[in-house]
């Protein structure tokens, strides 16, 4: 018994530890339990599915919101700032010769509404009023309340003033950029210039021009302008006209071979970047628009169409002893000699007497045909729009002839005086004024003969070496030409205190390159010119001073030794 149960008891003991061991290992895992690695893999594709579902959630609101948003009155313009690339190309830049900048284009923001989707016009035209101060809340509120849908509140801001509105967070306005033109140079030329009006069109001067030309956009445009000698003149016509207390002053600077333009200016003046609020004189070109009675410079021409004839020489003698009077009209001298003058002394001295009886020997007919041949009786046909036209007597008699021959009774624009003035110098050739730069000279029609241009320079040397022009020389840089000084016209007759002064020049006066005009508009005499208003003593000193600023920005060399044609035999004078 025993030993059957111990038998059996170590039997069945056995088996049961034996299958315990091979059922139920000690360390092995339960049974229908995954692996860790498993475990993560299902976690981790749980968590993407998870993220997919919510982006896909997300996505489908937003989209759906942008189709209610659509669909909806107003749209999604009831946000405020929203901002439209609409508008204009950019206009083309203008540089000077050298290629400085004179006016291009920035972006800037221009403020405009929907009133139809402004939710509270009194509100928000009181918010906009205080961000820009500028702009008037009543007329803020008419447009904002008008229901239309597209009304301009504010152009041209500033990037601060953007900010500001932005800010406010108001529904139905928004921002559209826009191309606006600015000026370098604020009030460097800005007569040639011009300008341009809200919507960046030209409408005055060169900006006109590049409107005109229809090429607005592209390669920027060369003028022939310098920029050195354009600040340069208007430099020392802003100091002439305080220090004679002139109401305005007129300067041009002339390539007497090209006819290019490299200075012009017309004081008063403006910032071409707020030409609004300048008065309408500050604006008024007198330089191209402006016709005026140029007085003795006239003579120039009277004297070289004279010589021209070939039946008046430099010996040839006037009577200048007495007045001329014809009709109701007398003619005097200013710098009366009371004798016989040569040519040269008629010139020198500026006798109305000598010049008149010239003009009346060689023929009305003749002198007009000569006067025209120079462009000095037709509109000069230049870049700018301010161009202006010549007034001519509405019959050309002999009385006329004779005003005319030293500067009365035709009025012609200073930019044309100039031109005709190139002629003169440069051995006879006609130029056409411009305001673009140019190569070359091209072709030129013959206008005088080269001999009537060597005269007419040593004549204008004269002037400077003995005549009323002495003021103007200055040292290294010769300088030629001829005083005028023109009483203004007036209703019934002309102002004798109400003056018109000019110098007409050229230099070096060795081999003249530029041809150049400094006017004054009713100056006053001073102290140091001891009382005298004439050109000798404005007009001509400030051309010595301009003279000697530009011509070494010019490129030209100081004249070491010359020998004036003055020195001939031919212009021997009695004095």
């Amino acid at each position: 018994m025993v030993g059957r149960s111990k038998q059996g008891q170590t039997e069945n003991a056995a088996p049961r530890l034996g299958h315990d061991l091979i059922a139920r290992p000690r360390f092995a895992a339960p049974r229908n339990k995954k692996a860790p690695e498993a475990t993560r893999l299902d976690s981790g594709r749980r968590r993407i599915f998870l993220t997919v579902v919510m982006f896909a959630l997300a996505f489908t609101i937003v989209a759906g919101r942008l189709v209610m948003l659509g669909m909806a009155p107003g749209g999604g313009e009831r946000l405020v700032a929203s901002t439209h690339e609409a508008g204009p190309a950019q206009r083309r830049d203008i540089v000077d010769r050298n290629g400085e900048v004179m006016a291009t284009d920035i972006i800037t923001a221009s403020l405009y509404a929907d009133a139809r989707k402004v939710m509270d016009a009194q509100e928000t035209a009181r918010l906009l009023a205080q961000a820009l101060p500028d702009l008037d809340q009543g007329a803020l509120e008419e447009k904002l309340s008008s229901n239309r849908a597209f009304v301009w509140l504010k152009r041209d801001m500033t990037p601060r003033e953007q900010v500001a509105v932005h800010n406010l967070g108001q529904p139905g306005l928004a921002f559209q950029r826009e191309q606006k033109r600015v000026y370098p140079n604020g009030r460097v030329a800005a007569h040639v210039l011009g300008g341009v009006d809200i919507d960046n069109r030209g409408i005055a001067g060169i900006e006109h021009y590049i409107e005109r030309s229809e090429i607005v956009s592209g390669e920027p445009l060369v003028l022939s302008l310098d920029l050195r000698v354009q600040h340069a003149l208007q430099t020392e016509l802003q100091i002439a006209v305080d220090e004679f207390s002139a109401i305005g002053a007129t300067g041009v600077v002339l390539d007497v071979d090209t006819g290019e333009v490299i200075a012009m200016a017309s004081l008063p003046d403006f910032d071409a970047n707020d030409p609004g609020s300048a008065s309408s004189r500050a604006r008024f070109n007198a330089a191209t628009l402006g016709v005026y009675e140029m007085g003795s410079t006239f003579k120039a021409f009277s004297v070289a169409a004279a010589l021209n004839s070939g039946r008046v020489q430099l010996s040839t003698q006037y009577d200048a002893r007495e007045p001329i009077r014809v009709s109701r009209f007398t003619i005097n001298d200013y710098h009366a000699q009371k004798r016989f003058l040569s040519v040269p002394e008629l010139f020198m001295h500026s006798s109305n007497i000598g010049t008149a009886k010239m003009v009346l020997e060689l023929g009305r007919e003749e002198h007009r045909s000569f006067l025209g041949e120079l462009g000095l009786l037709t509109r000069t046909d230049i870049e700018l729009p301010e161009s202006g036209r010549p007034l001519l007597p509405s019959t050309w008699t002999d009385v006329s002839a004779m005003t005319i021959s030293y500067g009365h009774g035709l009025s012609v624009t200073p930019l044309q005086v100039v031109a005709a003035n190139a002629a003169l110098v440069n051995g006879g050739f006609g130029v056409q004024p411009t305001f673009l730069r140019r190569d070359n000279a091209g072709e030129r029609a013959r206008v005088l003969s080269s001999d009537t241009s060597d005269a007419m320079r040593a004549l204008y040397r004269l002037v400077v070496e003995r005549g009323t022009g002495r003021s103007a020389d200055v040292a290294g840089y010769p300088v030629m030409g001829k005083t005028g000084t023109a009483e203004k016209a007036r209703a019934g007759g002309y102002a004798r205190n109400a003056l018109l002064t000019s110098f007409l020049s050229a230099f070096p006066a060795n081999d003249p390159k530029y041809a150049m005009l400094i006017m004054f508009d009713e100056p006053q005499a001073t102290e140091n010119t001891y009382g005298y208003a004439t050109a000798g003593w404005n007009a001509a000193p400030v051309t010595s001073r301009v003279v000697q600023r530009i011509a070494p920005i010019l490129g030209l060399r100081p004249v070491q030794s010359w020998t004036s044609p003055v020195q001939s035999a031919s212009f021997a004078t009695a004095e």
